[in-house]
C-alpha cells in the first residue's frame, strides 16, 4: 500500500507553483491605468510603464483590470471629498463658497426675448390676449379631448386618464370627423379649449392644443408616454378635486403664451385638501408633464407619489386663431437646420 507523500496524496509529489505577477490574485492596477505587483511581491511594477489595460488581449483579464482600476479611482475620490468636507469644516465661515458646476442650463445663449416681470409693455399684452378672459375671471374652463381617426386602445386609455387630471374635461371620438368641422360645434357648445392626441403605429406621438375660440393652436409632439399601469410605485388613482398648477422656466415671450395656454386648462381656485399638484416643468424646450400627490409627513418633509399619467412635450408650431391648416398664420415654426445649430440656445 503506498503512502501519500507530505505534498499530497496517492503517492504523487504536489507541485509547488511559485506566485507571479501574472495571477489575477496577485495584481493590482495603478490609478494611472498601469498594472503593478501586488505588496507580496518584490517586484514594483508587472508591466512596463507606459503600458495601458487596453493593450491586453486576453477579455476576461482586461476586465478584470479595468474594474480594480475602477474601484480604485473611486476610492480615490471618496478620500478626497472627505479631506475637503474636513477642511471646510475646518475652516468654518471662512471657507471659500462652492463652486458653481458647468451645464448647459446656466451656460444658456442670451435669448432678448426674456421676459421682464416689471416690463410695462409685456403686462399691456397680457392684458388684451386672448387669454385675458381667463385670467380675468370671465370665463371658466371647459375642455373637449378627442383623438385621431380609428385610435387604439393606448391613444384611448391616455385621453381617459388625461380627463381624470384636467377638471371639466370631456372625452368623446372622432368618428372621421374633420377638425374644421370639430371647431365650430365646440364653440357652440361653450367648450374654451379643445386637445386632439394624435397617434403612430398604435403609440401617442402628437398633441393639438387649439384655445377656443379666436386661438392660438399649439402643435406639440409627444414622447415618453407612460400610463398609470406602467408607472412603478404610483399612488392611488386621483380624486376629483381641482389640482394645483406649477409652470417652471417659460422665460421668454413665446414660452410665457405657451405657459399661458397650459393655465387655461386648470380652473382658478385649485383645491389644497385634494393635494395634488400638476406641473409643466420646461427644460432645453422640453415640457415634462407629471402629476403627484403630495403628503405631509411631518412639519419639515414633504412625500410626493406621481399619480400618472406622464409624458413630454415638444413645440412644433405655434399658429394664431383656431387649427387651419391650408390659410392658417404662424406665429412660429421650429426649423431644426436654421434653429438648432448651437446646444445652449433655447426657445421656450
Amino acid at each position: 500500500m503506498a503512502k501519500g507523500g507530505e505534498n499530497g496524496g496517492g503517492g504523487k509529489k504536489g507541485l509547488k507553483r511559485k506566485a507571479t505577477s501574472e495571477d489575477p490574485e496577485e495584481t493590482v492596477v495603478s490609478g494611472d491605468g498601469t498594472a503593478e505587483g501586488g505588496a507580496q511581491s518584490p517586484k514594483a511594477a508587472a508591466f512596463p510603464p507606459g503600458f495601458s489595460i487596453s493593450e491586453i488581449k486576453n477579455k476576461q483579464r482586461r476586465h478584470l483590470m479595468f474594474t480594480r482600476w475602477k474601484q480604485q479611482q473611486r476610492k480615490e475620490k471618496l478620500a478626497a471629498k472627505k479631506k475637503l468636507k474636513k477642511e471646510r469644516e475646518a475652516l468654518g465661515v471662512k471657507a471659500p463658497p462652492k463652486p458653481v458646476p458647468k451645464t448647459i442650463d446656466n451656460q444658456r445663449v442670451y435669448d432678448e426675448t426674456i421676459v421682464d416681470p416689471h416690463d410695462e409693455e409685456v403686462a399691456y399684452d397680457e392684458a388684451t390676449d386672448e387669454f385675458a378672459p381667463y385670467f380675468n375671471r370671465q370665463t371658466s374652463p371647459k375642455i373637449l379631448i378627442t383623438t385621431s381617426d380609428r385610435p387604439h386602445g393606448r391613444t384611448v386609455r391616455l385621453c381617459e386618464q388625461l380627463s381624470t387630471v384636467i377638471p371639466n374635461s370631456h372625452v368623446y371620438y372622432r368618428r372621421g370627423l374633420a377638425l374644421k368641422k370639430i371647431i365650430p360645434q365646440c364653440i357652440a357648445r361653450d367648450f374654451t379649449d379643445l386637445i386632439v392626441i394624435n397617434e403612430d403605429r398604435k403609440t401617442p406621438n402628437g398633441l393639438i392644443l387649439s384655445h377656443l375660440p379666436h386661438g392660438p393652436t399649439a402643435h406639440f409632439k409627444m414622447s415618453s408616454v407612460r400610463l398609470r399601469k406602467e408607472i412603478k410605485r404610483r399612488g392611488k388613482d386621483p380624486t376629483e378635486h381641482i389640482p394645483e398648477i406649477i409652470l417652471n422656466n417659460f422665460t421668454t415671450r413665446l414660452g410665457h403664451s405657451v405657459g399661458r395656454m397650459f393655465a387655461s386648462l386648470f380652473p382658478h381656485d385649485p383645491q389644497f385638501i385634494g393635494r395634488q399638484v400638476a406641473t409643466f416643468h420646461n427644460q432645453r424646450d422640453y415640457i415634462f408633464f407629471r402629476f403627484h400627490r403630495y403628503i405631509f409627513k411631518s412639519e419639515k418633509k414633504v412625500g410626493i407619489q406621481e399619480l400618472g399619467p406622464r409624458f413630454t412635450l415638444k413645440l412644433r408650431s405655434l399658429q394664431k386663431g383656431t387649427f387651419d391648416s391650408k390659410y392658417g398664420e404662424y406665429e412660429w415654426v421650429h426649423k431644426p437646420r436654421e434653429m438648432d445649430t448651437s446646444r445652449r440656445k433655447f426657445h421656450l
